[in-house]
């Protein structure tokens, strides 16, 4: 075996090696509220930044120059090499997706009033929409969510959310349950509700709703039970951005939330678009006809 080849098995065992420790003394951040929104690390202000990673200049190799053998000055600048890639790799998995402004992470953009019709002109439509109501019942739900985020579980949630962001969040879900991860959340205070406007898309009415809270929230190992992300003791106070839809031309008071018999036992149910009987474990479905929540941006986190 050539000397290049007995080196080349050196290297690749080393940077695996180089790899595990990166990753066992710095992992990846696991995030903690529902959505997985709240991290280590804060987003949400100041100015822009280059968040470009790292590069080098190199020299180009001239294979014709020596015998091409690898000595142990190679070895050891190529693990180094190595090492780095995969830190900045880490690092741009971490970051992915975001820019950052003074220092911070960006968060979400939020919807442009431009887009939003004023609230005010929603009663033209649904004379009986009670925004004190409706604001009581998003505050509800946001601690809901968070309670059965931690039990891995978000099955009683379904009545409130559309299909398609249910299933995305149920497969977010599961990723914790594999990773053996259980997010927790603690002393939440929701600070804000605030409808913003209304728009109207592909038969239904959305509206686009400010929501600010603070909690505590951190990521525990199911094995070791230790933190694994977050702090216990310190608060973070988050922004969002909610959107709510249901089906065009529906008043409230008129439907609402439905209360059906399941019809494979009989069994009274409070569903809105899609519900699993708690007694038979039947899928039951309707129309949607009550506000089902449609998607979450992460637009801003403060840890104090």
């Amino acid at each position: 075996m050539s000397n290049r080849r007995w080196w080349l098995k050196y290297i690749l065992a080393g940077a695996f090696a180089v790899f595990a420790l990166i990753f066992a003394f710095h992992p990846l951040s696991a995030r903690a509220d529902f959505g997985d929104f709240a991290g280590d690390t804060d987003y949400g202000g100041g100015g822009d930044y280059d968040s470009g990673g790292w590069s080098s200049d190199s020299d180009d190799y001239d294979s014709s120059s020596g015998s091409g053998d690898f000595g142990a000055g190679d070895v050891i600048g190529t693990l180094i090499f190595i090492g780095i890639v995969i830190y900045y790799l880490v690092k741009g998995r971490e970051n992915k997706s975001t820019k950052r402004k003074g220092g911070q992470p960006a968060g979400a953009a939020v919807t442009p009033d431009g887009m939003l019709m004023p609230m005010s002109e929603y009663a033209s439509l649904d004379p009986n929409f009670n925004e004190a109501a409706f604001r009581e019942h998003m505050s509800n739900l946001y601690v809901q969510m968070q309670q059965e985020w931690h039990n891995k579980d978000i099955e009683p949630l379904k009545p409130y959310f559309t299909d398609a962001y249910w299933n995305q969040m149920d497969r977010q879900l599961d990723q914790k349950r594999k990773a053996g991860q259980t997010p927790c959340t603690e002393r939440i205070a929701v600070l804000e509700t605030t409808p913003r406007g209304f728009y109207q898309s592909a038969g239904m009415d959305h509206i686009v709703v400010r929501m600010r809270a603070r909690l505590v929230a951190y990521v525990l190992d199911d094995k070791t039970g230790k933190v694994i992300s977050g702090d216990m003791n310190r608060e973070k106070f988050m922004e969002y951005e909610w959107d709510v839809c249901r089906k065009s031309g529906v008043v409230t008071g008129a439907a609402g939330m439905q209360t059906v018999s399941c019809p494979h036992c009989g069994a009274p149910l409070n569903i809105n678009q899609t519900a699993k009987c708690p007694y038979c474990d039947s899928i039951v479905t309707l129309v949607n006809e009550d506000w089902a929540l449609n998607n979450i941006k992460g637009v801003s986190q403060q840890t104090r």
